[in-house]
């Protein structure tokens, strides 16, 4: 079909989130009554990415979280951070972020195991990021009462430009020795 890398080029463009081989290609079916394949979507995706791989673009194609998104190149972070700091009036407080770390890690957790760890009341916390849209509910725990399950969203993922929680860093890596307290043995 003529033109088909510019409908996917347009629909990764549009979206504020990653896109996925199959929503692409149920769009395209529903708006072009075109029958895509999946190798037509993925030879069109290499297209895509050589081509905003050029020094004349400061934006790329990534594959993050098991979708496509244009994002700048890393070249441009420190001008882009820049601007999210001029106008992030509203950061997530220090008890949210604690909070969204734990359940990074931890998921799926129960709201009370985030208090266990945290050691006081996490509800405004789990609120807040709810509202944001970084976590987000994952069922119900076996436990007694049902308690809900926590887990981090698809929009976590594509903020912090990771695939999977597999990608955050291991907490050994983030400890330094000078942070530690006695002796280490084996």
């Amino acid at each position: 079909m003529e033109h088909i890398v510019q409908y996917i080029e347009a629909l990764i463009f549009s979206s504020e989130q990653g896109v996925e081989i199959y929503d692409i290609k149920q769009v395209i079916r529903e708006a072009l009554d075109y029958e895509i394949s999946n190798e037509e979507v993925e030879s069109a995706l290499k297209e895509i990415e050589v081509k905003y791989e050029s020094e004349a673009f400061a934006i790329q194609l990534y594959h993050i979280n098991n979708g496509y998104q244009f994002l700048t190149k890393k070249a441009y972070n420190k001008i882009i951070n820049l601007l999210q700091v001029h106008r992030s009036k509203k950061k997530l407080s220090q008890a949210a972020l604690e909070t969204l770390a734990i359940i990074a890690y931890r998921q799926p957790i129960t709201k009370l195991e985030v208090e266990q760890i945290r050691g006081v009341s996490c509800d405004y916390s789990i609120q807040k990021l709810l509202e944001k849209e970084l976590i987000q509910i994952n069922g119900k725990a076996e436990s007694v009462g049902k308690p809900l399950l926590y887990g981090t969203s698809k929009l976590f993922m594509d903020y912090f430009g990771i695939r999977s929680t597999a990608d955050l860093p291991r907490l050994k890596d983030l400890v330094k020795d000078e942070q530690s307290i006695g002796e280490i043995t084996d």
